[in-house]
């Protein structure tokens, strides 16, 4: 049995922050995300009281679904207590590729390729080049830093389909422009290819002082669209923008690293924060894929939800925890918030 949302960050995360953020990892392409697989919780609300919600059965509709309210909370509604997960047998066979390309915006649309011709990868992970040279920098992994970006493809099933599939996305590449296509070729090779992704975070962590982590996504055909305005957003406020993260889902993860001291720089990030949040939301896309909203997004809830849909939040916030005691400050704007702040 596994897991499916297996997030990257499971060497350091928990699971209550894990569901309470509904944060998912690579394989939320084809399995679906945290929310799918969280069946039932104990919860102890801002007064005290203890309730359990959903249960062990496959199918419940008993009543509105407050499971699938607390997934995604943020800590805003209550204490999570015990959480009853699903879990699924592992597939029979696996395959793992590794494709690079001249230009991100090929990358994207080898992506939009492989999804709209049949094929359902258990995983699409996209790295751009500073994504590359960092790695490559931190712990190497024989990785092509001439190249643009890169991709990893996984897929999983039946035997057959597998090589079938794998294939099919390997010459799917080969006609967008890949100038590499390696499939691994072992077990130790799928690791090998699979750590490469993982280490992105804490390697480009050594480029500068300051991470701003971010996760807008858009509907998977747009993605080619996000990666061009990204590129432009990185020219016109100069900033050292990297891209990385599960572009078969949409979710990508723009991280600006710089350095909180430099004020003036800092100014630019904020301005360059919120061109991604309003590029993701006008091209169809969500402020947050799994990260959340905590504080940094707030300003931008309206614009994505409208103002009905943000007061129907608040809400179910204060009939919750009428004493406003659970996480306060978090998800909702605050009085004269207006754009994203990281200077204090």
């Amino acid at each position: 049995m596994f897991y499916p949302p297996d997030p990257s960050s499971s060497h350091v995360s928990t699971i209550g922050g894990n569901i309470l953020e509904n944060s998912s990892g690579p394989k939320g392409l084809k399995y679906g995300t945290t929310k799918e697989y969280v069946i039932g919780l104990e919860l102890v609300t801002p007064q005290g009281e203890i309730i359990r919600t959903g249960g062990k059965t496959v199918k419940n509709v008993t009543g509105y679904d407050l499971t699938r309210l607390i997934v995604g909370s943020e800590g805003t509604l209550g204490v999570v207590t015990e959480i009853i997960l699903r879990l699924i047998p592992k597939p029979k066979a696996r395959k793992t590729m590794l494709a690079s390309f001249p230009s991100v915006v090929q990358s994207g649309h080898a992506i939009t390729k492989i999804l709209s011709s049949g094929i359902l990868p258990a995983a699409l992970e996209l790295m751009d080049n500073a994504c590359i040279r960092a790695v490559e920098a931190y712990q190497p992994c024989g990785l092509p830093v001439e190249d643009a970006a890169l991709v990893i493809i996984e897929v999983d099933g039946h035997p057959a389909a597998v090589e079938e599939e794998i294939a099919d996305c390997g010459r799917i590449c080969a006609e967008m422009g890949a100038t590499t296509v390696r499939t691994a070729r072992t077990e130790g090779e799928r690791q090998e290819i699979w750590k490469a992704r993982k280490l992105v975070s804490p390697a480009i962590t050594r480029m500068g002082p300051t991470k701003i982590s971010e996760d807008a996504t858009v509907p998977r055909s747009r993605i080619p669209e996000m990666m061009e305005r990204l590129e432009r957003i990185r020219a016109k406020y100069n900033i050292n923008l990297v891209v990385f993260g599960h572009a078969g889902d949409g979710n990508l993860h723009p991280n600006i690293i710089t350095d909180k001291r430099n004020i003036e720089e800092m100014r630019r990030v904020e301005d360059a924060v919120g061109e991604i949040f309003e590029a993701a939301v006008a091209l169809g896309g969500t402020l947050s894929g799994e990260h959340g909203i905590g504080t940094l997004k707030a300003p931008y809830m309206e614009l994505e939800l409208g103002k009905a849909g943000l007061d129907m939040m608040a809400r179910i916030k204060r009939a919750w925890d009428p004493n406003n005691i659970m996480n306060p400050g978090k998800i909702f704007p605050g009085p004269g918030q207006t754009k994203v702040k990281l200077l204090p």
